[in-house]
């Protein structure tokens, strides 16, 4: 798929991988829909990058919320082609604690709510609307869904129970997903990322930053989100990239702790 002209939801696009995303594909020509909970930086993000950029206060395990902004990016923009879902959570929390205590259900839920359900809740009305469109080539190629997954969903540490479980049915969904639409031209595929320097490292220790920057093989740094953001690109643009779960994460392979 060509970039120029064509229409991006983005879900946690005020931030970190989302971000860094957003501002390549708007360089490549792309129309972008911003959907997010941080308005301040949403905002800022849709005044600085001009008008093909705008942002939606959205909550993405909301039906009704995220209805509505993909009508209104149907309406700003006259389509979507692409749908690429970075919204979610971390959570850290042992199945049974040291004091006996059981993982509390609620937290559980809440990370399975957001980091699965609502990435299932965006691309599945984004598709919808990709379906009415007409094909973009001969391929009957009508949008891309990328969906953000993680090495804890393969290799999950202690206390990820609940995160690694979301992250793991991501990537076991995508060629489900992909098959699923297939017969509509949307393709399907799923980034795992590796250690990314989003702003959340910067709160680390330096001993503990530098322990993590020297569990990765090569190279031995944590990987940056304008790489996850060349990725998405490369997956968007290239037609014959359908229903894989691409790592990118410098060969690390996550140990227990």
């Amino acid at each position: 798929m060509n970039l120029k002209n064509k229409v991006a939801v983005i879900t946690g696009g005020a931030s970190g991988l989302g971000e860094a995303t957003l501002k390549r594909f708007v360089s490549h020509g792309v129309k972008c829909a911003i959907f997010d909970l941080n308005d301040e930086r949403g905002n800022s993000l849709a005044e600085e990058l001009g008008n093909d950029v705008v942002y939606y206060n959205v909550d993405v395990t909301s039906e009704t919320n995220v209805e509505d902004a993909v009508n209104q990016t149907v309406a700003k923009f006259g389509a979507i082609h692409i749908n690429c879902n970075y919204a979610g959570i971390g959570h850290g929390e042992k199945t049974v604690g040291k004091e006996h205590q059981p993982h509390a259900l609620e937290t559980y839920k809440r990370v399975v709510d957001i980091n699965l359900i609502g990435t299932f809740n965006v691309l599945r009305l984004c598709a919808a609307q990709m379906t009415k469109q007409e094909p973009l080539d001969d391929d009957g190629n009508r949008g891309v869904i990328l969906n953000t997954a993680s090495v804890a969903g393969q290799e999950g540490q202690i206390g990820q129970a609940a995160y690694a479980a979301t992250k793991g049915a991501i990537i076991g969904s995508t060629i489900c997903l992909a098959r699923d639409l297939a017969q509509h031209g949307i393709r399907v595929n799923t980034i795992v990322p590796g250690l990314i320097h989003t702003p959340l490292f910067d709160e680390l220790p330096e001993n503990v930053y530098q322990s993590l920057e020297s569990s990765v093989l090569n190279p031995q740094r944590l990987g940056k989100p304008e790489e996850i953001a060349h990725l998405a690109q490369y997956l968007v643009e290239n037609d014959y990239m359908n229903g894989e779960c691409v790592r990118l994460d410098g060969g690390i392979r996550m140990q227990a702790r």
